[in-house]
């Protein structure tokens, strides 16, 4: 384009040179030519953009790993004029997200609209946006871009494996004010009764206190009296392997078969992320109250608690979470010894081959704490040593345990999981 702007700017100079040196009319008369032209052509690119209209509608801002999100675009010709062609340009950072497009012979008062779908490759949080419209006039001397700021996010989150089973056992009444614990759940433990509140369901109402009292009145509820479950993250950066926060540009068209299974990037931390997302949702639609502490460059921490909710909180926490900290399990675990009284459960998901922890979690067993582990093997990731030696360390205490190797079926792995 800049080259064609050079071309006629100099034929221009060059004609009306030449016609004030002849006097000649036939170069003025091109002069005039390409004058105009050059006129009618930045003209045509000043309007090229008038009056036109994006609109942009994402079918959800939460999607997960291995499924498709979508999206929807529409671009509108408002103006009376028609238009060439447009290109609209996304700048979203979401991987392999193609939303860009290029419009021609759009009408006047007419609209063109398309469908994005993209698969989900990579867990986190994006952007989506902003766009830039691009479009000029027809002969190519001139563009004009119009930039739309606005953006929304998308978060994307881990991929969760069908757990089936897992070797723990169902947990100890550690008594006390636990049990004492009010919850909006409907458990099998009935408290007493309350006045109703705007929004309590109808199926609470305790209708003998409603009748005696001559007002609604609704059943309250305790806490199952299980333990709480913890799963702890070790985000060491320094035992860490393989592509860790990388997506696979190319992937295949695999991505757009929704009956193909889902392939981890391999990386230590997405094994890591995605075992913890898959034990969350296991013991949390098993009524579990579950916890999160994940040790990255920041300590993280979830409160336990119950429902899909929960499991949301949690999956949203470890979808942006990344194993680039400083702090050694052994440290974590030391500060986290108060977080866990007697009875509670604790699940530790950890890439390391060092073995100085095992003598804080079999601490922790004895203190009541039931413990157990889920080791990914960091040598088949490409890491310099075998977890072997951590894993042969823990079942030698007692404590459970799970190797998750590069490559795995985390669903069949953490279900045919034993107690070691």
């Amino acid at each position: 384009m800049r080259f064609r702007q050079i071309l006629v700017f100099s034929l221009a100079l060059v004609s009306l040179a030449v016609a004030l040196v002849t006097g000649r009319d036939l170069f003025y008369s091109l002069f005039y030519l390409w004058v105009a032209l050059i006129a009618i052509a930045a003209g045509w690119a000043w309007l090229s953009l008038r009056g036109v209209r994006v609109g942009r509608q994402t079918r959800g801002l939460i999607a997960q790993a291995g499924q498709i999100f979508g999206e929807r675009l529409q671009l509108r010709n408002a103006s009376r004029f028609p238009k060439l062609w447009i290109e609209v340009r996304d700048d979203s950072d979401v991987p392999g997200h193609r939303a860009g497009q290029v419009l021609t012979g759009l009408a006047p008062q007419a609209q063109r609209s398309w469908t994005v779908r993209t698969p989900a490759r990579q867990r986190g949080r994006y952007r989506l946006g902003p766009l830039s419209l691009i479009s000029g006039d027809p002969f190519g001397l001139f563009q004009v871009k119009r930039f739309l700021p606005q953006t929304n996010h998308i978060v994307i989150l881990p991929y969760t494996a069908p757990v089936h089973s897992f070797f723990l056992a169902p947990g100890m009444t550690p008594g006390g004010e636990f049990l004492r614990r009010r919850t909006h759940y409907v458990t099998a433990n009935a408290a007493g009764v309350r006045d109703y509140v705007h929004g309590d369901s109808l199926s609470r109402i305790h209708w003998k206190s409603t009748a005696r009292r001559d007002r609604l009145m609704v059943k309250e509820f305790e806490l199952d009296p299980l333990a709480d479950l913890w799963l702890l993250i070790d985000g060491d950066a320094s035992t860490q392997a393989g592509a860790i926060g990388e997506a696979t540009e190319e992937l295949g068209e695999h991505w757009y078969d929704r009956s193909a299974p889902y392939v981890l990037p391999p990386s230590t931390e997405e094994y890591l992320v995605s075992s913890a997302a898959s034990l969350a949702q296991f013991f949390i639609r098993q009524d579990r109250s579950v916890g999160l502490v994940a040790y990255g460059a920041a300590r993280t921490v979830v409160q336990p608690d119950r429902g899909e909710r929960q499991l949301a909180k949690v999956l949203e926490t470890l979808a942006v979470f990344h194993a680039d900290g400083h702090t050694h399990l052994a440290d974590a675990l030391s500060l986290e010894t108060d977080l866990l009284p007697r009875g509670a459960t604790l699940v530790i998901c950890t890439a390391t081959w060092d073995t100085r922890w095992v003598a804080l979690a079999r601490g922790l067993k004895r203190r009541g704490v039931t413990v157990a582990a889920v080791i990914t093997d960091a040598l088949t990731f490409g890491g310099p040593r075998s977890s072997a030696g951590a894993s042969e360390a823990l079942m030698s205490v007692g404590i459970p345990t799970v190797v998750v190797r590069n490559g795995d079926d985390l669903a069949q792995v953490l279900s045919r999981s034993k107690d070691g």
